[in-house]
């Protein structure tokens, strides 16, 4: 198994419950696929630094897996292919970090 850190970015025009639905939907992804999500932020509504499909803002999920490498390609493309998400980054690592990030928002810490 492969550490990663994964960052999401969700649609501003998301309410809360869809945004839950979505989180979800991916950790549903990482179990089929027999990975794990090992600890989860929320970064809140933030601003981008361009317009991505006409958004100034997006919500971001920050994320700590546990996966094969070769199991990051059909997450990614099952990831482009929705709609409700802007973009999404996923970078492998020696050890995660500690949380909370600096990221993080100042009402979860």
């Amino acid at each position: 198994m492969n550490k990663f850190e994964a960052v999401i970015l969700f649609s501003p025009d998301l309410s809360n419950p869809i945004i839950k639905k979505e989180e979800d939907s991916f950790n549903k992804i990482i179990e089929t696929l027999k990975g794990k999500i090992l600890e989860k932020e929320n970064w809140g509504l933030r601003d981008l630094s361009y317009a991505i499909n006409n958004y100034k803002k997006a919500f971001y999920k920050y994320y700590q897996i546990e996966i094969l490498g070769s199991e990051i390609k059909s997450i990614k493309k099952t990831l482009t292919q929705n709609e409700k998400i802007l973009r999404h980054l996923f970078v492998k690592v020696d050890e995660h970090q500690k949380l909370p990030t600096k990221m993080s928002n100042n009402e979860e810490k």
